[in-house]
């Protein structure tokens, strides 16, 4: 008789001690967690959570709270797949030790993760890699394949118009989406924050897409739901924070700013746009009340 690849994993494991599988697999076997409510898709950015050192313990948390959809920053991907932690802080280059791990082992380190993640019942949908201006190719290469290698939809990035021209090459090769990341900075031409920042670097492939940010294109003065509107076609997710009009780093609890985040769910839901709207806890508190909180903010917009 056949079965499925989790029946075979629970088989697998039946002779396994209790404690050796949760040190190595600290979410087991979930059935998938709900993540359409109205018809609109509903997760979060592991940014979230960034406070926990510990991606293992992200993982635990979303299932806690029952997110299931993920958009996987790449460091959280490469702490789950076993990758040497990196020295220092800031955005250093990486150690040796970290550089031959990406060269030999991470394809097969990630589809792992992959699987841990269909194991937990959560859908991941998106890989979040971020790229400075003094990026290497390798290192967009490399983003690139560790995208490849979780099998997701599409990759977003927090970076520069400047870049985004270079990374359309990439994108090409490798016929992955690329949702570009919006902050509220409108002075810097090379940012990514107007309506004509993002039409420019559209404008480089037919695979460049928008990650559109609720909060910082209102911080910024926009109309996100005008430009939802006319964008939704290119829009590979959206990040749902508040923050206020015209104030840049305004992170406030949701309903206290000016972000029109139940409009922008409910259009969702009225166009039937599929796209997914993911969580980015950015105010003060504890991760997983406060995004718990966020969840049901966008349950009870889409009721």
């Amino acid at each position: 008789m056949a079965c499925t690849r989790r029946e075979f994993g629970r088989l697998a494991l039946a002779g396994v001690p209790a404690s050796i599988v949760r040190a190595r697999w600290p979410v087991v076997f979930q059935k998938p967690i709900p993540s359409r409510f109205g018809g609109v898709q509903v997760g979060a950015i592991t940014y979230s959570f960034r406070d926990m050192s510990n991606a293992e313990d992200i993982l635990k948390a979303m299932v806690q709270i029952g997110i299931g959809e993920v958009e996987l920053m790449s460091n959280h991907a490469e702490s789950l797949a076993g990758a040497p932690a990196r020295r220092g802080r800031g955005r250093g280059a990486p150690n040796p030790e970290l550089v031959e791990w990406r060269a030999s082992a991470a394809e097969p380190a990630f589809k792992g993760v992959r699987r841990r993640f269909d194991d937990a019942g959560i859908e991941l949908r998106l890989l979040c890699y971020n790229m400075s201006r003094n990026i290497t190719d390798e290192q967009i290469e490399y983003g690139f394949r560790m995208a490849k290698a979780l099998g997701v939809k599409a990759m977003s990035t927090s970076t520069q118009v400047s870049v985004a021209k270079r990374v359309a090459p990439f994108a090409e090769k490798h016929q992955l989406m690329v949702g570009y990341h919006g902050h509220s900075d409108v002075t810097d031409p090379d940012e990514v924050a107007t309506p004509e920042s993002f039409a420019a670097v559209t404008s480089f492939s037919k695979l460049h897409g928008i990650n559109l940010d609720v909060g910082h294109f209102t911080a910024a003065n926009f109309d996100a739901i005008a430009f939802l509107e006319a964008n939704h076609a290119r829009i590979t997710n959206l990040h749902l924070k508040d923050m206020r009009r015209g104030q840049s780093d305004s992170y406030v609890p949701w309903g206290e700013g000016d972000a029109p985040l139940a409009p922008v769910l409910r259009l969702l839901k009225e166009k039937r746009y599929d796209i997914p709207a993911n969580i980015e806890f950015e105010y003060r508190g504890d991760p997983v009340a406060e995004v718990a909180k966020c969840l049901q903010f966008c349950k009870d917009a889409l009721k």
